[in-house]
Protein backbone atom coordinates (compact mmCIF):
# COMPACT_ATOMS: atom_id res chain seq x y z
CA UNK A 1 0.00 0.00 0.00
CA UNK A 2 2.32 2.80 1.19
CA UNK A 3 1.84 6.24 2.68
CA UNK A 4 2.82 9.65 1.37
CA UNK A 5 3.59 13.03 2.88
CA UNK A 6 3.68 16.26 0.86
CA UNK A 7 4.89 19.68 1.95
CA UNK A 8 5.00 23.11 0.39
CA UNK A 9 6.58 25.99 2.27
CA UNK A 10 7.68 29.51 1.37
CA UNK A 11 10.69 30.77 3.28
CA UNK A 12 10.78 34.56 3.30
CA UNK A 13 14.55 34.51 2.87
CA UNK A 14 16.75 34.53 -0.25
CA UNK A 15 17.63 31.24 -1.91
CA UNK A 16 21.33 31.39 -0.98
CA UNK A 17 20.56 31.77 2.73
CA UNK A 18 17.97 29.00 2.72
CA UNK A 19 20.31 26.55 0.98
CA UNK A 20 23.20 27.44 3.29
CA UNK A 21 20.93 26.84 6.30
CA UNK A 22 19.68 23.54 4.88
CA UNK A 23 23.20 22.24 4.32
CA UNK A 24 24.07 22.85 7.98
CA UNK A 25 20.68 21.81 9.36
CA UNK A 26 21.84 18.52 10.91
CA UNK A 27 23.01 17.42 13.36
CA UNK A 28 21.14 19.83 15.61
CA UNK A 29 20.22 19.87 19.31
CA UNK A 30 16.65 20.51 18.12
CA UNK A 31 16.56 17.11 16.39
CA UNK A 32 18.25 14.42 18.43
CA UNK A 33 17.37 11.55 16.08
CA UNK A 34 19.82 12.71 13.38
CA UNK A 35 23.19 11.93 14.90
CA UNK A 36 25.52 12.65 11.97
CA UNK A 37 25.58 13.71 8.33
CA UNK A 38 28.68 12.94 6.29
CA UNK A 39 29.41 14.16 2.78
CA UNK A 40 30.81 11.12 0.96
CA UNK A 41 31.01 12.62 -2.53
CA UNK A 42 31.04 16.14 -3.93
CA UNK A 43 31.79 17.29 -7.45
CA UNK A 44 31.03 20.24 -9.70
CA UNK A 45 29.92 20.01 -13.32
CA UNK A 46 32.12 22.71 -14.86
CA UNK A 47 29.82 23.19 -17.86
CA UNK A 48 26.71 24.01 -15.74
CA UNK A 49 28.22 24.94 -12.39
CA UNK A 50 25.93 22.39 -10.73
CA UNK A 51 27.32 21.02 -7.46
CA UNK A 52 26.47 17.38 -6.84
CA UNK A 53 26.64 16.09 -3.25
CA UNK A 54 26.00 12.67 -1.80
CA UNK A 55 25.59 12.55 1.95
CA UNK A 56 24.87 9.76 4.40
CA UNK A 57 22.81 10.53 7.50
CA UNK A 58 23.03 8.35 10.60
CA UNK A 59 19.75 8.42 12.49
CA UNK A 60 18.67 6.83 15.73
CA UNK A 61 16.16 4.00 15.32
CA UNK A 62 12.86 5.53 16.43
CA UNK A 63 10.65 2.48 16.03
CA UNK A 64 8.87 1.83 19.35
CA UNK A 65 10.41 -0.90 21.53
CA UNK A 66 7.27 -3.03 21.29
CA UNK A 67 7.74 -3.30 17.52
CA UNK A 68 11.46 -4.02 17.90
CA UNK A 69 10.52 -7.46 19.22
CA UNK A 70 10.64 -8.34 15.51
CA UNK A 71 14.33 -9.17 15.09
CA UNK A 72 14.84 -7.33 11.80
CA UNK A 73 13.70 -4.06 13.44
CA UNK A 74 16.28 -4.41 16.26
CA UNK A 75 18.95 -2.07 14.90
CA UNK A 76 20.50 0.88 16.70
CA UNK A 77 20.84 3.16 13.68
CA UNK A 78 19.10 3.83 10.39
CA UNK A 79 21.06 5.17 7.42
CA UNK A 80 19.72 7.52 4.77
CA UNK A 81 21.41 8.56 1.55
CA UNK A 82 20.74 12.04 0.18
CA UNK A 83 21.80 13.21 -3.26
CA UNK A 84 21.54 16.88 -4.16
CA UNK A 85 22.11 18.99 -7.23
CA UNK A 86 22.69 22.68 -6.47
CA UNK A 87 22.61 25.16 -9.36
CA UNK A 88 23.30 28.68 -8.09
CA UNK A 89 22.82 30.22 -11.55
CA UNK A 90 19.29 28.84 -11.85
CA UNK A 91 18.77 29.27 -8.11
CA UNK A 92 17.47 25.80 -7.43
CA UNK A 93 18.52 22.72 -5.53
CA UNK A 94 16.91 19.33 -6.12
CA UNK A 95 17.36 16.44 -3.69
CA UNK A 96 16.54 12.77 -3.57
CA UNK A 97 16.74 10.77 -0.35
CA UNK A 98 16.24 7.09 0.29
CA UNK A 99 16.73 4.71 3.17
CA UNK A 100 19.69 2.32 3.09
CA UNK A 101 18.40 0.27 6.05
CA UNK A 102 15.74 -2.45 5.72
CA UNK A 103 15.68 -2.23 1.93
CA UNK A 104 14.29 -5.76 1.67
CA UNK A 105 11.28 -4.81 3.84
CA UNK A 106 10.64 -1.14 3.32
CA UNK A 107 11.28 1.68 0.93
CA UNK A 108 11.49 5.31 1.92
CA UNK A 109 11.99 7.87 -0.79
CA UNK A 110 11.81 11.61 -0.71
CA UNK A 111 12.16 14.25 -3.40
CA UNK A 112 12.64 17.89 -2.47
CA UNK A 113 13.25 21.13 -4.33
CA UNK A 114 14.33 24.56 -3.15
CA UNK A 115 13.88 27.29 -5.78
CA UNK A 116 13.62 31.03 -6.03
CA UNK A 117 9.99 32.03 -5.47
CA UNK A 118 8.04 33.30 -8.46
CA UNK A 119 6.11 35.50 -6.03
CA UNK A 120 9.19 37.32 -4.72
CA UNK A 121 12.84 36.77 -5.84
CA UNK A 122 13.99 37.30 -2.23
CA UNK A 123 11.93 34.32 -1.06
CA UNK A 124 12.45 30.59 -1.53
CA UNK A 125 9.85 27.95 -2.38
CA UNK A 126 10.32 24.50 -0.87
CA UNK A 127 8.41 21.42 -1.97
CA UNK A 128 8.85 17.88 -0.69
CA UNK A 129 7.15 14.58 -1.46
CA UNK A 130 7.91 11.50 0.59
CA UNK A 131 6.68 7.94 0.34
CA UNK A 132 7.10 4.95 2.62
CA UNK A 133 6.04 1.45 1.76
CA UNK A 134 6.50 -1.59 4.01
CA UNK A 135 6.37 -5.18 2.76
CA UNK A 136 7.31 -8.54 4.17
CA UNK A 137 6.15 -7.83 7.72
CA UNK A 138 2.71 -9.41 7.41
CA UNK A 139 0.07 -7.69 9.50
CA UNK A 140 2.69 -5.28 10.83
CA UNK A 141 2.97 -3.62 7.40
CA UNK A 142 0.04 -1.31 8.11
CA UNK A 143 1.12 -0.59 11.70
CA UNK A 144 4.65 0.30 10.58
CA UNK A 145 3.36 2.47 7.72
CA UNK A 146 0.98 4.33 10.05
CA UNK A 147 3.83 4.91 12.52
CA UNK A 148 6.12 6.04 9.69
CA UNK A 149 3.54 8.49 8.37
CA UNK A 150 3.02 10.00 11.82
CA UNK A 151 6.78 10.22 12.41
CA UNK A 152 7.36 11.83 8.99
CA UNK A 153 4.71 14.47 9.61
CA UNK A 154 6.30 15.30 12.98
CA UNK A 155 9.72 15.35 11.29
CA UNK A 156 8.51 17.80 8.67
CA UNK A 157 7.28 20.18 11.38
CA UNK A 158 10.59 19.87 13.26
CA UNK A 159 12.58 20.36 10.06
CA UNK A 160 10.71 23.56 9.24
CA UNK A 161 11.21 24.84 12.78
CA UNK A 162 14.95 24.09 12.61
CA UNK A 163 15.21 25.87 9.24
CA UNK A 164 13.35 28.93 10.55
CA UNK A 165 15.61 29.05 13.62
CA UNK A 166 18.78 28.76 11.51
CA UNK A 167 17.55 31.44 9.10
CA UNK A 168 16.68 33.81 11.91
CA UNK A 169 20.11 33.28 13.50
CA UNK A 170 21.83 33.80 10.16
CA UNK A 171 19.90 36.96 9.31
CA UNK A 172 19.32 38.34 12.80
Amino acid sequence: MGVTVEVHRVYRYPFEQVVASYLRKYPSPMEKHVMAVETVEEKTDLSTGTVYRRRIATCQNVIPEILRKVSVLKVANIYLEEESWLNMQKRNMAMKTHCLTWTQYASLSEESVFRESLENPDWTDFTQKGRISVTGAGLLNYVLEAFAQSFLKQGVKKGIKIMETLLQEQCG
